[in-house]
């Protein structure tokens, strides 16, 4: 696998899209050995193609740019006090304040990484014809190519609006040709042609992909095809390109799925706790991950430890982190001591806003997805080993504690911190929902309710990226679009019953007996009276929080500008431009046509 991307990786640079900087430095290059585009009518070069576009998802799911794009600046979440102290230029400053400038950085992920993506698609989908394998065959690869291709496209469409489709060769057509013209004028017309490329492609993948797929990998199957293609028509209903049979589309893909779970191999898991659960990351309610394999950064495609914020490497597992390390202190005794890889690195990019604790998850006993989505506990803890260890346990005895304890504990409410501070019987911190740092107004402390769904123990240390699969669809999330898309076509009893599978689900804990959880299920049910559009996005909240999804949930529903100003007290300077990123300055400064304004997104 590895011999065989390195030959794609020949080829790609006579592929590139637009000649960014960066970029023209690789056609310079002259490699040992040249290999043609006849590599790809071989079963070898396809699916070493294939290989590569797989891998090539890696960039949109983990890295801290991608997640950024994701998660700050929205209802949920603003930056945390490490972009702060950065200073302005930070790349994480810039997406929470909204003074985002075409040279972040964080909005060069997707730019810089998917278009060539995009065309090795194109490549698959031109030669596949030519492989000598059965037709059966060929049409599988073609509709892991075509589904590709329009995930790679949504990707970009919900951050920047219009993108090429003509790559220099025509419109969805592989091009060998270095290219410095940007093809995005009229942007209404290309709109148009990007939405129809991604439907027309996840229509093919519903078609022709396996039904299932394997129980112990993420290749791809009709059950993620049906999700996306549901996900890119209801994105299309709230666009410029709206055709009015959107919404109905969008309804009739995710009830496809829905309704035919034994036969797509998918099912709800009866705990929402085990979805996100470590070693459990094939279960049946994950329709897509983006693979990665623990304690193997080679074929992760990741640095030496050290260097987590490069490339492909995963590293959301640290950056929802509050600053537990070195902070619990009693009798002079830090309580957390180091980074203890059970907790992860405190890296406090992200910071969540009141609204995650105060709206979305107001109701914190019958609905069990706030403490199956964030930590409020820590306890006692070391990296220390040998004799350093036994001399800290020591320490730890004299003050009256061992490792295990209770060491931080953030309560639901005031009343509940004054309790437990009443009748607490060792003096490990408690922080009420009032001293929770959740914007740059409140600088008393760096702790807050800490998101763990990434949570990684299997790392070689405190710093190393995860090796955990970074989930992208799941069935839960079509049961919401499904709901979205009947609300929106007037089918408000059928919302309401698809949302209440989702909640009736959410109020199960292990342990409760058949009548609490009974009683939980009937308080947990919503009627039609409850239902609309803001309703639907808090769901979204308690059922995906932290799951890079947030920005485009709002900004492709029209929904950004009212929820930020609501909820997040940092998003000072937004404004209705800002639905759209700015196209890269590097992009504009690639090309030939001395206008290049007309080119960017409005507003920057």
């Amino acid at each position: 696998m590895k011999r065989a991307i390195n030959k794609i990786i020949c080829i790609i640079p006579m592929a590139i899209l637009l000649a960014v900087v960066g970029c023209t430095h690789k056609l310079e290059e002259k490699p040992y050995t040249v290999f043609t585009t006849d590599y790809f009518k071989t079963e070898e070069g396809i699916r070493a193609a294939l290989v590569s576009v797989y891998s090539g998802m890696r960039y949109n799911y983990g890295p801290i740019g991608a997640m950024g794009i994701g998660v700050v600046g929205t209802d949920e979440y603003t930056f945390g006090d490490q972009p702060f102290q950065a200073g302005s230029g930070d790349q994480m400053n810039q997406l929470g304040r909204y003074v985002i400038t075409p040279s972040n950085g964080a909005i060069l992920t997707p730019w810089n990484r998917n278009y060539s993506n995009i065309n090795m698609c194109n490549a698959i989908l031109l030669f596949a014809d030519d492989v000598p394998v059965d037709e059966g065959t060929k049409n599988e690869i073609k509709a892991e190519a075509h589904f590709f291709r329009a995930l790679y496209y949504l990707l970009l469409v919900q951050q920047f609006g219009a993108v090429p489709v003509d790559l220099g060769s025509g419109d969805l057509q592989f091009t060998t040709i270095a290219n410095t013209e940007f093809y995005r004028l009229p942007t209404e017309e290309i709109l148009v042609k990007d939405y129809q490329a991604m439907i027309d492609d996840l229509i093919f993948a519903t078609q022709n992909l396996p039904d299932q797929r394997p129980g112990n990998a993420f290749r791809l199957s009709k059950a993620v095809a049906l999700h996306m293609l549901s996900k890119v028509y209801l994105f299309r209903a709230y666009s410029a390109a709206a055709q009015s049979s959107d919404f109905s589309n969008a309804y009739t893909a995710a009830m496809e799925l829905i309704n035919n779970q034994g036969r797509y191999g998918v099912e709800l898991l009866e705990d929402f706790g085990q979805i996100h659960r470590q070693g459990n990351d094939y279960n049946r309610e994950i329709l897509y991950s983006v693979e990665r394999l623990p304690l193997d950064n080679a074929n992760n495609e990741t640095p030496d430890p050290g260097s987590d914020f490069a490339g492909k490497s995963n590293i959301a597992n640290n950056l929802f982190n509050a600053n537990y390390q070195g902070t619990i202190i009693v009798n002079g005794m830090t309580l957390i001591d180091d980074r203890p890889l059970q907790y992860g690195r405190p890296l406090r990019q992200f910071a969540p806003n009141r609204y995650i604790w105060e709206v979305a998850f107001a109701e914190k006993n019958n609905d069990s997805r706030y403490d199956n989505s964030f930590r409020r506990l820590w306890r006692v803890a070391t990296l220390r080993t040998d004799a350093q260890l036994q001399e800290y346990i020591s320490n730890l005895e004299n003050i009256g504690f061992a490792i295990g304890d209770t060491a931080l504990y953030l309560a639901n409410s005031e009343a509940e911190a004054t309790l437990k501070r009443n009748t607490q019987l060792k003096p490990y911190r408690i922080l009420a929902p009032s001293e929770y740092y959740n914007n740059q107004s409140n600088q008393g402390t760096h702790i807050f309710p800490n998101l763990k769904k990434y949570d990684d123990t299997i790392r070689n240390n405190f710093q190393d990226a995860s090796g955990r699969p970074f989930i992208a669809a799941k069935l839960g999330e079509t049961y919401l679009l499904a709901a979205e898309a009947a609300l929106q076509t007037g089918n408000t009893s059928e919302a309401v019953t698809l949302i209440n599978v989702i909640r009736r689900r959410a109020a199960f804990r292990p342990g409760l007996s058949a009548s609490e959880l009974a009683t939980r299920r009937t308080a947990m049910q919503v009627t039609a009276t409850d239902i609309d559009l803001d309703f639907i996005l808090n769901e979204r909240t308690r059922e995906l929080v932290g799951e890079c999804l947030r920005w485009p949930d709002l900004a492709m529903r029209g929904k950004l500008l009212e929820r930020a100003n609501q909820y997040n007290p940092d998003a000072t300077n937004i404004q209705n431009f800002h639905v759209l990123r700015p196209i890269p300055q590097g992009q504009l400064n690639s090309l030939t046509d001395p206008d290049r304004g007309k080119y960017q997104n409005p507003g920057y």
